[in-house]
């Protein structure tokens, strides 16, 4: 009786939950071969993925009350910048049972971290994980030193059921973006001088083709430009939310 009554607290703490994230950034559902995906955005970077009963959290660190978010199962970081990892936040929303991966420059920071490289794979809670390449070539920090050098940072691609969603982290229309296959959901990241440009991420859309197609990580971007490049992109569903 008292494990019942534990249980539905449990439920109802993060059904209150959902409706408060809702209000302020908003939940989209994905169907898959093995239950809806639910996706919420969690501003700037931040995301919650909750699919099979387990939370996936990718670079938790946006601006939140993260005392009021479930405790993770998984959590992801793409790389070490301070938009992407926070290590208090990642204590907040750990216990003892939650696994985490990162990039190797992030390990430090991560306690317990399980490190992937560009092209490694691995599975996780049951969960495939492919790590793929993200970086600069156009935007410089300094003459020769890119914002996001090659082989620092990771995206990530998940198989979820038989979708498959690829978060980008950040990087460029990169060459090894293009050759991607399969992908069913994408999260590209666009603002300057950090990632890309909406030609960019046209450009992206064009090539590799994801069937929907959100943008993150795009403080002060010309969202318009996006929306009116992507009209010549067809067989791929653009989505804007809000995540400021």
């Amino acid at each position: 009786m008292l494990r019942c009554v534990m249980y539905s607290m449990v439920s109802l703490l993060i059904l209150l939950f959902s409706a408060d994230v809702k209000a302020q950034f908003g939940t989209d559902s994905i169907k898959t071969s093995k239950g809806d995906l639910k996706i919420t955005f969690l501003g700037h970077a931040s995301l919650l993925f909750e699919f099979d009963g387990k939370m996936i959290y990718a670079d938790p660190a946006s601006s939140l009350d993260w005392e009021k978010m479930p405790k993770a199962d998984l959590v992801l970081i793409t790389h070490d910048h301070g938009d992407h990892l926070k290590p208090d936040i990642i204590k907040t929303l750990s216990t003892e049972k939650t696994e985490f991966i990162t990039d190797e420059r992030s390990a430090a920071q991560v306690k317990g971290a399980k490190v992937m490289k560009n092209g490694d794979e691995t599975t996780v809670l049951g969960l495939k994980i492919e790590a793929v390449p993200a970086y600069n070539i156009v935007h410089m920090r300094s003459a020769d030193t890119p914002y996001h050098p090659k082989g620092h940072g990771n995206g990530y691609i998940f198989t979820y059921g038989d979708k498959r969603v690829y978060v980008a982290g950040d990087t460029e229309n990169i060459p090894e973006m293009k050759t991607l296959k399969n992908i069913d959901v994408a999260f590209l990241p666009m603002n300057l001088p950090y990632t890309m440009t909406p030609e960019m991420v046209a450009d992206a859309a064009k090539t590799f083709k994801p069937k929907i197609l959100y943008i993150y990580h795009y403080r002060g971007s010309d969202t318009d430009k996006l929306q009116e490049l992507m009209k010549e992109v067809k067989g791929v569903e653009l989505r804007i939310r809000k995540m400021y």
